[in-house]
């Protein structure tokens, strides 16, 4: 793939950005941050409007710590494309790490409207309602997760937690007991359910 794109550097700006801008996304797939930096680059100066290269500047700027700088990539991909994705999610995970909870919730919020199943769209969701100290929430974001992966043992537990901090040991009971049939070998799980057995 690296040699077959490295052939289209050459190429008009258009063709170059987003040959620049795959090659970034493998490279930084790769971890190798400074080539994925060095083609980012190359992908935004060829074309400043390129949604998809300035969200990968944001990923390499996030990469190397300054996730201010990154939200603002971030942002102006999104005003090339306001349904830009990947853009709205990485300013989502990108204000969560910088504890501006309101506004990560606004763009998991918007991005819900777009990708009304996406896993990973609901499972943020519940977490920053668990931040926010609403289990209600979290737990209505968690059941709806689970209806669109079922199998996630790690979600099950996650639901029967908060069912048990709310103090539902019966509901808790369930979803641990879901979470152990999928992976037996959670520890946590299984001391939870013995202490349960216990009682």
């Amino acid at each position: 793939a690296l040699e077959t794109l490295k052939m289209f550097e050459k190429k008009d700006s258009r063709v170059k950005s987003a040959a620049a801008t795959n090659l970034s996304f493998l490279y930084y797939l790769g971890n190798e941050l400074e080539q994925a930096t060095n083609y980012a680059d190359l992908a935004v100066n060829s074309d400043r409007y390129n949604p998809a290269a300035l969200t990968n500047k944001g990923n390499t700027v996030f990469a190397n710590g300054d996730c201010e700088k990154a939200a603002e990539f971030y942002k102006e991909a999104l005003r090339n494309d306001s349904l830009c994705t990947e853009a709205l999610y990485n300013l989502g995970l990108t204000y969560k790490k910088l504890n501006r909870i309101e506004e990560a919730l606004d763009c998991f919020l918007k991005l819900h409207a777009i990708l009304p199943n996406s896993a990973q769209v609901l499972y943020q969701l519940a977490s920053i309602y668990q931040i926010m100290e609403d289990p209600n929430q979290a737990i209505e974001w968690l059941l709806q997760l689970i209806s669109v992966v079922p199998t996630d043992p790690h979600v099950l537990s996650k639901l029967g937690n908060l069912y048990d901090t709310e103090g539902d040991k019966s509901q808790a009971f369930h979803y641990y007991c879901e979470s152990y049939r999928y992976f037996p070998s959670n520890i946590e799980v299984i001391e939870w359910l013995g202490a349960y057995y216990i009682d």
